[in-house]
């Protein structure tokens, strides 16, 4: 997190972690909130990678699922990056601003990915660097958001999902009908904290990927990394997934789930009574002895108990059993995605 902005966040009532996580209440309140009005959170635990040079779209696009040559900065790129067996070892969005490239992932991931990216720039003439200092990135979600987020873009917004609107000291993405992520330049980010925090709740990142989970949007962790194919997470439901474009690592892979058949595994929303953490294994009567699926994202829910997304075989989410833990453990309740498998 920018030294500047935590500590003006601490002003502001927040209560950091040792990641620099912020939170505003306890987490009972916040949960309320989020069901009550608007909210803003700080997005200070997404990092932020910038790649520059000509190249850079072209290198890019060379190694994730999805098309960025030529992406225009009116539309963000949601895509995967995988492994040579195809497995995603992160997921993001990718923002065109001027020349630049701006990946955005959970900054657990930032480092590793940046690193790994870094391997096969070769020749290329592209940069990459660790761009989280250069905007303080907020979360506002709710009714009325829209009126806000353009008074500090100084844009029109956007109504298609994923649309960008920029401006020299702004920008903001789209990501549903009352929800942004908003960049702002770090030395503007107070002044429009106190502003938008006079009609928007401040929350902690817990609510904030409670929105995502409840929206059907997985988020990749170091502990699932290289763990599923992008169509297992849904990537492909969420146009993370170009089937025309060439070549990147795990494609043929990724192609031969697709055009083959044979995928087995999808994501799924789910309640549990119980506290479940990313990783945790499910189990099902149909596959006795070994488990069924894994926890991709798992929030706390405001009802009680946690909203979770976990992939899974399709045969067990059929069957309706499915035990978090153990065969024998908390069983699990299916909720509807907001898009159809």
């Amino acid at each position: 997190m920018i030294p500047a902005w935590s500590e003006y966040l601490l002003t502001q009532g927040a209560r950091l972690n040792e990641q620099g996580v912020a939170d505003f209440g306890s987490l009972t309140d916040e949960l309320h909130a989020a069901q009550a009005g608007p909210v803003i959170a700080d997005l200070s635990h997404w990092g932020l990678i910038g790649l520059a040079g000509e190249d850079a779209q072209s290198f890019l696009h060379g190694q994730i699922t999805n098309a960025v040559q030529g992406i225009a900065p009116e539309r963000a790129v949601f895509a995967g990056y995988c492994s040579a067996k195809g497995r995603m070892l992160a997921n993001f969005l990718v923002i065109r601003r001027g020349d630049d490239l701006l990946v955005m992932l959970p900054e657990s991931l930032r480092e590793a990915i940046q690193k790994r990216l870094g391997m096969f720039i070769l020749r290329a003439k592209v940069k990459s660097r660790d761009a989280g200092g250069e905007w303080v990135r907020l979360g506002l979600a709710g009714a009325g958001v829209d009126n806000q987020v353009t008074e500090i873009v100084g844009a029109p917004l956007p109504e298609a999902m994923l649309g960008v609107a920029q401006s020299e000291q702004a920008l903001a993405i789209r990501l549903g009908a009352e929800r942004f992520d908003l960049f702002v330049r770090p030395e503007d980010a107070p002044a429009h904290w106190a502003k938008l925090a006079t009609r928007a709740r401040p929350v902690g990142a817990a609510i904030w990927e409670g929105l995502l989970v409840n929206a059907g949007i997985p988020t990749i962790l170091p502990v699932t990394q290289d763990q599923f194919v992008p169509q297992m997470a849904n990537m492909d439901l969420l146009y993370g997934v170009d089937f025309k474009k060439g070549c990147y690592p795990g494609q043929e892979i990724v192609a031969r789930t697709q055009y083959l058949g044979t995928l087995k595994r999808r994501m799924y929303l789910a309640r549990v009574t119980t506290e479940a953490i990313p990783g945790d294994s499910l189990y099902s009567p149909d596959l006795p002895g070994q488990a069924c699926g894994t926890v991709v994202n798992a929030v706390p829910a405001a009802s009680g108990g946690f909203d979770l997304l976990a992939v899974m075989q399709t045969s067990s989410h059929e069957g309706g059993d499915v035990r978090l833990g153990t065969e024998d453990g908390p069983r699990l309740s299916f909720k509807a995605l907001p898009y159809p498998l």
